[in-house]
């Protein structure tokens, strides 16, 4: 399936955040939203996810606007996880979970779909948590609970908001590994916000950039993430090195030696000492 954003423009009232948005999106591939706090990565998403309706400009699957879909066939297309999740009431994690087949059930839930349910759970490493209450959690168990009623759901598309904002290193990486291994497995699509420039580089396809509220850069992930473009758009001087598991980017603070081992200052001393 393919998603096409085009000329989407953007905001809260009178605000304007973001403007002549355009970018596609399709199966197999993962696409990152990157930017500077307050770019408008979120308002993007939730244009995206259909909770606000653009201001100018269509969003549309496979050649349909989503403003013409069915509700509930959108749900069972596009799955949408916010920075902060989604609490449903006193439930338990199984619960919770089991809340992402609601778009496909009649009358109550089949057995396929509990089972849908305990493989997610599973894949999130939040099934030995499957009675607690979700309000028990801490701020990771919680967010692992959310992605895994998100894959219960079985979209076409998966709208993550910050994704790994609450988990740790550990978690950050699993949870990235899962997802896109799912992606090319199964030839559906993730869209994701995110602040971490090197988790983008080492997981996206694709990256858009946002700026003073347009599309800064957007393509390959190796060709948008450069040191230019993180001196345009973050302020900071960075080094981007080929190490032997991939690309890194090693950012430098204003008075940091520009290399990583300080062999430059090392030699400058040196210099000065003969």
């Amino acid at each position: 399936m393919r998603l096409e954003i085009s000329g989407i423009k953007q905001g809260y009232g009178k605000k304007v955040i973001i403007e002549d948005i355009s970018m596609t999106a399709g199966s197999g591939e993962v696409v990152t939203i990157l930017g500077p706090n307050g770019s408008g990565k979120s308002t993007l998403i939730k244009t995206i996810c259909n909770i606000m309706e653009p201001k100018e400009g269509t969003i549309s699957i496979d050649g349909v606007n989503i403003d013409q879909m069915d509700r509930r066939e959108f749900a069972k297309i596009v799955g949408y996880v916010p920075q902060t999740g989604m609490v449903f009431g006193q439930s338990s994690v199984y619960d919770s979970v089991l809340i992402g087949r609601r778009p496909y059930v009649e009358w109550s839930y089949s057995k396929e779909d509990i089972n849908i349910a305990a493989e997610a759970m599973i894949k999130m490493k939040v099934d030995d948590l499957y009675d607690r209450q979700v309000s028990e959690l801490s701020g990771g168990q919680f967010q692992r609970v959310t992605l895994a009623r998100t894959l219960a759901q079985s979209p076409a598309f998966y709208i993550f908001d910050e994704p790994t904002s609450s988990l740790d290193l550990r978690n950050q990486l699993d949870t990235l590994r899962i997802m896109r291994a799912m992606v090319k497995e199964k030839g559906v699509c993730m869209i994701m916000a995110m602040h971490d420039l090197n988790l983008a580089l080492r997981f996206s396809d694709k990256v858009m950039v946002l700026k003073d509220r347009r599309v800064y850069a957007f393509g390959s992930a190796h060709e948008v993430i450069t040191e230019k473009m993180i001196r345009d758009v973050y302020k900071v001087d960075s080094m981007i090195i080929d190490g032997p598991e991939g690309r890194y980017i090693y950012a430098l603070d204003e008075d940091a030696v520009r290399t990583p081992s300080g062999d430059k200052d090392d030699k400058e001393e040196d210099a000065k000492g003969t």
